[in-house]
């Protein structure tokens, strides 16, 4: 061989040993969670000059394009979803604004603590999946049918289990967080809440997964980049049928908790013993195996946080003249997630076409910097700019439908509207920020930001929308604007 012959050869594997850890591997596997959703293939981040490009190009198999769009495609594609996912949201809070009069919400306080992290799970489950889906149609791993299909079914299953798991750990957190500050314990309102979480989890994370592989389905076959579509598809009905269904489930073994005391545990008995079911089929296919293993720290860390949340939304509506910012959570948290779970997708696909896991671009090395999300010369920064830009006429759309549904508890006074806009952008606005930075660090620890970087980032936005909302009612408290019957 000549020398340069040899030297090509050397440098190719180099980059097989960097790359291509596999599971069954005894040694290091730091990069295994990346590694199904790769282009196979070189990277096009390593590339080398003109001329070993050309002796390689008969060996290489064919390798993908990134999708090119204009900023205009790129607002058209995401303005519907994200108009969607906003009504989703909208009418959610509406729900709330009634169930919170029902029996079940009243003595049972606690499950206030509970919406957050089950709204949440649309962020740690059902995001994580579109995210990881969007990008194995975007790098081609879902184009052989079988391929296709071994995806879909493993990470259903996979999405179940941490459905289960996550609604009882929910139901634990909101015990721990409503009733042992407090001092009072009641075993049967405990039972309730653990059945009314896990039933709720795994329910709407069933129904959300069917709506969520058909549009990602349907994405590939009609041209739309998934990574703008899917995440807020995800979003648009999540929070409705997860509430509806929260407040249907509870309100009934409330009703049975005198005639049938043990409703509740049959309840919660049958659907967490079908977590071993669903582990086995999991297990059985290699995309979701690595993450049923080692996917649980972002979904519970997750949880925790957004149970903080909770605690803060339930303190806050126990205060009277506080009621009105129940219609409000769902939206401004909702809408914070949306926008910041596209970004997060996005950064992501970008990272798995043209960087080794572990290496970052040239321009997301140093410190970070907030006007590297916005300004910077990254591929993601018109993007960030295009989903800062929704915020203000989104929101004002948002807020317009439910005065005119003559919903909530507060007029729209321009004082209102002022703060509450100024809470959303800079809720939205730290979020990206966040997602900048997140989704690169845990790309160069070797973790996959599909299946990492969403439910902390939608956590951390219930969690911010949460408090700034409760910030923003008690500055317009103080001040005067007083108004807690509109809508009764």
């Amino acid at each position: 061989l000549s020398t340069k012959t040899q030297d090509l050869v050397r440098r190719h594997s180099d980059r097989v040993a960097r790359t291509s850890v596999s599971l069954s591997d005894g040694g290091d596997v730091r990069y295994s969670e990346t590694e199904p959703m790769l282009p196979e293939g070189t990277l096009s981040g390593e590339e080398g000059d003109d001329e070993e490009n050309e002796e390689e190009e008969s060996q290489r198999p064919p390798t993908r394009n990134m999708p090119k769009e204009s900023p205009l495609a790129m607002a058209l594609q995401i303005v519907v979803p994200f108009l969607l996912a906003g009504f989703g949201t909208v009418s959610a809070g509406m729900v709330l604004d009634i169930v919170q009069h029902w029996d079940a919400f009243k003595y049972i306080t606690e499950i206030f603590i509970l919406v957050p992290a089950l709204l949440g799970l649309k962020g740690n489950l059902e995001m994580t999946l579109a995210s990881r889906l969007s990008t194995a149609v975007n790098v081609g791993k879902m184009d052989s049918p079988i391929e296709k299909w071994n995806l879909i079914i493993g990470n259903l299953a996979l999405k179940q289990v941490q459905a289960t798991v996550v609604g009882f750990l929910a139901a634990v957190a909101a015990v721990v967080l409503g009733w042992i500050p407090e001092g009072k314990f009641q075993m049967n309102h405990a039972v309730l809440l653990c059945s009314a979480s896990v039933a709720t989890a795994f329910i709407a994370s069933m129904l959300q997964g069917f709506i969520m592989v058909g549009v990602i389905v349907g994405s590939k076959k009609t041209g739309i980049n998934p990574d703008n579509v899917a995440t807020p598809i995800a979003a648009s009905f999540g929070d409705l049928i997860t509430l509806a269904i929260l407040a249907w489930i509870s309100q009934g073994l409330y009703n049975c908790l005198d005639s049938h005391p043990y409703a509740s545990s049959l309840v919660c008995a049958f659907f967490l013993s079908l977590t071993p079911v669903w582990m086995v089929i999991s297990s059985k296919h290699p995309a979701s195996r690595t993450l049923l293993y080692s996917g649980w720290e972002p979904v519970i860390t997750a949880m925790v946080i957004s149970s903080i949340g909770g605690l803060i939304l339930d303190k806050t509506v126990s205060d009277p003249n506080l009621a009105g910012i129940v219609v409000y959570t769902p939206v401004i948290n909702g809408i914070g997630g949306n926008l910041v779970a596209i970004q997060s997708s996005r950064i992501s696909t970008h990272l798995h076409f043209h960087s080794a896991p572990g290496e970052v671009p040239e321009e997301a090395k140093g410190c970070y910097y907030p006007c590297r999300t916005f300004c910077g010369t990254g591929a993601n920064h018109r993007s960030a700019q295009v989903l800062l830009l929704l915020v203000l006429p989104g929101h004002l759309i948002f807020l317009y439908t439910i005065h005119l549904m003559k919903s909530g508890h507060t007029t729209l006074t321009p004082i209102f509207m002022t703060v509450y806009l100024a809470a959303a952008l800079l809720q939205v606005f730290l979020l990206l920020c966040i997602a900048d930075w997140m989704v690169y660090s845990m790309w160069r620890s070797g973790k996959d930001p599909d299946s990492f970087s969403i439910p902390y980032l939608t956590a951390l936005g219930d969690l911010l929308g949460t408090a700034l909302l409760a910030l923003s009612f008690q500055f317009l408290w103080y001040i005067g604007d007083q108004d807690s019957d509109v809508g009764d």
